[in-house]
């Protein structure tokens, strides 16, 4: 169930003075299964791309495909759409409201017309899914830290049993113990065959996890590719201010010192590799 974009741009106030172009003639094909890193300096158009996946936002032109239809036609089915292509924001108290964790992660569910046996089923499943304690299921959820906070959100929209799962910068503000935790969830429910569009700040998140990266500049893709094909541009990069992962840079001194070392290591594991072989050579 890809989803397809062909020429969608998006105008904020339009018609109006202080109108803007936002997205501008993305044409864009996201495969089943794939691990997407979408990143991008603030005002790039990344967050306003991803909110038109699900129908959030609608486009100014263009269209979107999703399963092969057409989401703006006619009697489209946008809550559908919506339960198949979830939403995480970054702030997670956005998403949550209910007086309980297990009743805020019933709430999906339940507004899919389910029963209470379904809803609750899928509710304790996606809680579990997420590894959340089970004594924090009917505290507020306004009294857990943000990784929990964070988990809760993502339980929440997992309890809709999507085929493809938008974060908006889910690790921002944790820890690195909270951030390493929320990825590695995050990969797991993609070995399991879902669609992940991640969106981050982190290059090291990024080179670390993804399978494709998409560089959005002015409201435009700047780059699409594998991270070490992106991550090799990173020049182009800092233009725009983004900055390659530091693993980048550091091979690139060590070329430039005249160690025999290939420069497309894009995580810290790769490099290691690189270096041991070539020191390898070197003996």
């Amino acid at each position: 169930m890809s989803i397809k974009i062909e020429h969608v741009s998006h105008l904020y106030g339009e018609g109006e003075a202080f109108e803007k172009k936002a997205l501008d003639d993305v044409t864009l094909e996201i495969p089943d299964g794939q691990f997407l890193g979408v990143i991008g300096h603030t005002g790039s158009g990344k967050s306003t791309l991803i909110q038109h996946l699900n129908g959030l936002l609608k486009a100014t032109s263009g269209t979107i495909y999703y399963n092969n239809e057409d989401i703006y036609q006619e009697n489209y089915d946008m809550k559908k759409l919506r339960s198949k292509v979830g939403l995480v924001f970054q702030y997670p108290e956005h998403q949550l409201f209910e007086t309980d964790v297990f009743k805020d992660v019933c709430f999906g569910p339940k507004n899919l017309g389910l029963d209470r046996k379904e809803t609750e089923l899928r509710a304790y499943k996606a809680l579990k899914m997420v590894g959340l304690p089970d004594e924090y299921f009917y505290q507020s959820p306004f009294d857990l830290s943000g990784g929990q906070k964070r988990r809760v959100a993502i339980a929440g929209v997992l309890a809709m049993e999507p085929d493809v799962l938008i974060l908006d910068e889910p690790t921002a503000g944790l820890d690195p113990k909270g951030r390493d935790e929320i990825l590695e969830l995050i990969k797991g429910l993609q070995e399991t065959g879902m669609t992940i569009i991640l969106v981050s700040h982190s290059m090291e998140d990024v080179a670390n996890y993804v399978d494709r990266i998409i560089v959005m500049n002015k409201g435009s893709v700047m780059l699409d590719g594998v991270p070490k094909d992106v991550f090799a541009h990173y020049k182009e990069l800092e233009e725009v201010g983004l900055e390659a992962p530091a693993v980048t840079y550091i091979m690139q001194q060590l070329k430039q010192n005249g160690f025999a070392v290939s420069t497309d290591a894009t995580t810290i594991e790769e490099a290691k590799e690189e270096i041991l072989r070539a020191l390898h050579r070197a003996d």
